[in-house]
């Protein structure tokens, strides 16, 4: 395996902005990192699971790829922009205990099933990188388990970001939601540009 390779694509994908990142920054500029913590580790299981499904399916699903990548890239777009509009119109404060149900393991877990970049991703990870060269049981799932705990590193980082300057963005609050509504929009519109 070309292991540079592979490591600048699993953080370049991993580290730049997506639902995953721009939702972990979002919600421990809200709630906190340690609040927050859940969320991105719902997002590392859920991306293990996406690796796992991602690993033994990738043979039956490049068969049907060309039919289920239009549907998902919809799917995933829409909800990326419902979630862009639920950010913009957002006027709940961090002490809303109803705001935060969102901000948690499952959420953060099921947002991956939906999630276009970190499915995309999986399959051409596995297809590119793992596959061609791992076999065995035990490398596919301890790949899989290392691109589990980037997702975990890389949401964990944005969402420091989120808490380092949450005095100065809650004094931008609508800015800061505005400009991430924005990042999600660009995010769904460039899955068809």
């Amino acid at each position: 395996m070309p292991v540079l390779s592979f490591l600048l694509y699993v953080f370049i994908m991993s580290f730049t902005p997506g639902p995953n990142n721009i939702m972990a920054m979002l919600f421990a500029n809200q709630y906190g990192f340690k609040k927050t913590l859940r969320f991105c580790l719902g997002v590392g299981a859920g991306f293990f699971v996406i690796m796992i499904v991602s690993t033994y399916f990738n043979l039956m699903l490049h068969n049907f790829i060309p039919k289920i990548e239009l549907p998902m890239m919809i799917l995933g777009a829409g909800y990326m922009l419902y979630l862009a509009i639920k950010i913009i119109t957002s006027t709940t404060s961090a002490n809303d205990d109803e705001s935060g149900k969102y901000n948690g393991f499952l959420s953060g877990m099921l947002l991956q099933f939906v999630n276009p970049k970190g499915v995309l991703f999986g399959i051409t990870v596995v297809a590119t990188y793992i596959l061609p060269y791992h076999t065995s049981t035990s490398s596919l799932l301890l790949l899989a388990l290392f691109l589990g705990f980037v997702g975990i590193l890389s949401t964990c980082s944005w969402s420091l970001f989120g808490s380092m300057f949450q005095k100065f963005l809650s004094n931008y609050k609508k800015q800061f939601n505005i400009v991430m509504a924005l990042l999600l929009v660009y995010s769904a519109v460039s899955l068809f540009v």
